[in-house]
């Protein structure tokens, strides 16, 4: 997961400048890609210049017309919905997995993407407690090294399989 951890930092934080070499033409791996062939052991790491141009290509194959997610926005799955979750450790670890959000849950986006036009976005459910308790172990939550868990949502999915409610909001937990 230190890997994955590493990938996310660069795709939501922004905390590393990517270099500029330019896409080859027939450049055709998305993030996912990458990921299958580090996990895969076909690859041992993935270059910043590899994954900003794996983002530039899952941005290239998205629809005219999609709308990017941005901090505030609220969304409420229009099905049952795969995601993926990360677990936070107050330690030099990350976690997670496979999370499903029900049709009717809500999302929220509480973090700033770190592009105009991001691939996928943190956010966390509405019902916190209720998908914290189905999603993460647990042993997990109950570790007192863990702190919190947040969803990792593609915009793919947000415009196709999700209803945006509201945006520019307070957060709806805190309301």
């Amino acid at each position: 997961m230190h890997i994955l951890r590493q990938l996310l930092n660069r795709l939501y934080w922004g905390r590393r400048a990517l270099l500029r070499k330019p896409r080859p033409p027939d450049w055709d791996l998305t993030v996912s890609d990458l990921m299958a062939e580090v996990n895969a052991g076909t690859r041992e790491s993935i270059e910043d210049h590899e994954l900003r141009w794996a983002s530039d290509y899952e941005r290239s194959l998205l629809p005219a017309g999609t709308r990017f997610p941005r901090k505030g926005d609220l969304f409420e799955a229009m099905c049952d919905q795969e995601v993926t979750y990360m677990t936070f450790w107050a330690a030099p670890f990350t976690g997670g997995g496979k999370a499903t959000l029900m049709q009717g849950e809500r999302i929220y986006v509480d973090v700033d993407p770190d592009s105009d036009n991001p691939i996928s976005v943190y956010a966390v459910p509405v019902d916190y407690e209720e998908v914290e308790s189905r999603t993460v172990p647990s042993e997990e939550r109950q570790d007192p090294k863990y702190s919190h868990f947040y969803l990792s949502v593609k915009t793919a999915a947000l415009n196709a399989d999700f209803r945006l409610v509201s945006s520019d909001q307070p957060d709806p937990r805190r309301t």
